[in-house]
């Protein structure tokens, strides 16, 4: 059963999570594009590159 916070519980409260959250998903998203574009430039005179990423991403080229 949900009651209410006391003032102390009030102020001892601190955020920070959805921040924390998005810093690491925005550093998961950089690093999947680093690797898609590594895999891109060093394909170099092949006739067709593709890259599969985990969960059933394919990027063919």
């Amino acid at each position: 059963m949900a009651r209410p916070m006391t003032e102390g519980e009030m102020q001892r409260t601190v955020g920070g999570e959805a921040v924390t959250l998005s810093g690491i998903l925005a550093i998961m998203a950089i690093a999947v594009m680093t690797v898609v574009a590594y895999k891109l430039f060093t394909s170099g005179g092949q006739r067709q590159a593709s890259v599969k990423l985990p969960g059933g991403f394919s990027f063919v080229w």
